[in-house]
């Protein structure tokens, strides 16, 4: 099987994305990922959460609005 490249590459990216998400949802577990270099976490009824680590390296979580 030759390595995909362009277009293809974009297209399985997508469609793994997309299982990714689905599997994540029907277990109840949330998703974790960056979206414009911030750290979101969210939760399966959609709610979004930016993840953050304070200076004392608590962990922080603010709602997405």
């Amino acid at each position: 099987m030759a390595a995909k490249t362009g277009p293809e590459l974009q297209e399985v990216l997508r469609k793994a994305s997309r299982s990714a998400r689905e599997k994540a949802k029907s277990a109840g577990a949330p998703l974790y990922y960056m979206d414009n270099g911030k750290r979101i976490r969210e939760d399966t009824d959609g709610k979004k959460f930016v993840l953050v680590v304070n200076s004392e390296g608590n962990p922080l979580e603010f709602p997405v609005e």
